[in-house]
């Protein structure tokens, strides 16, 4: 089940999924509208079944120094960010809890953690995220529920594409990596597998850092 704003982008996505033999179904709408968000999960579990695994993967960020930052982007961020997380894993977990049984994976960020200058909204939203997963955790585990999060490093994807054909910034990155590369995206999957699988039933209120050893050095 797919989730996106954009129709068309979500369309294009479960079209390529469904070339490699999956079977997807989309469902656009606002995670940041949080009657949209349970109004459309109590759709899904009606009429589709019910969601065993969720990933909180909505994100954005927008760059500027603190004392210069407009209102309207810190509440851009935090909404989708934060408060999106809080509406989608209320309305499924509200649903899991019932059944005893559920995993909830929270994309989270090296930015839970360090930060950069120019991105103090970014840097405070993952932070939020970072937390907001382990009183998920806590309240959920009870119920037979694991609630985890994925902490990305720098990974090449469209959203980066500007910094890693920026020599300077890319050398930086690389010489501060241990692992002395960027992250492809292949590098992250595993991870979640790993969580939403039974491989990962006893890790609870985890933040797993794919990141080149980013977060283990100065």
């Amino acid at each position: 089940m797919l989730n996106g704003r954009d129709e068309a982008k979500l369309a294009q996505a479960a079209d390529a999924l469904r070339q490699l033999g999956l079977t997807v179904h989309s469902c656009p709408f606002d995670v940041t509208d949080a009657a949209a968000a349970e109004a459309t999960v109590a759709r899904i579990e009606a009429e589709i079944g019910a969601i065993d695994i969720l990933v909180n993967n909505a994100g954005i960020t927008r760059r500027g120094a603190f004392h210069e930052l407009a209102a309207a982007d810190w509440q851009a961020v935090i909404s989708t960010n934060v408060d999106s997380l809080f509406f989608v894993g209320q309305a499924v977990a509200k649903r899991m809890v019932p059944r005893g049984a559920g995993r909830i994976i929270n994309i989270c960020s090296v930015m839970s953690e360090l930060g950069r200058p120019g991105t103090t909204a970014y840097t405070a939203s993952k932070g939020a995220v970072k937390m907001l997963t382990k009183g998920m955790a806590i309240d959920l585990g009870p119920h037979g529920i694991t609630v985890n999060g994925i902490g990305p490093g720098y990974f090449k994807t469209e959203l980066t594409q500007k910094l890693v054909d920026d020599p300077a910034f890319s050398a930086w990155l690389i010489n501060r990596t241990p692992s002395r590369r960027w992250g492809d995206v292949a590098d992250l999957a595993p991870a979640a597998v790993f969580l939403a699988s039974d491989a990962g039933r006893f890790v609870n209120g985890h933040i797993l850092y794919v990141d080149g050893g980013v977060t283990a050095s100065l």
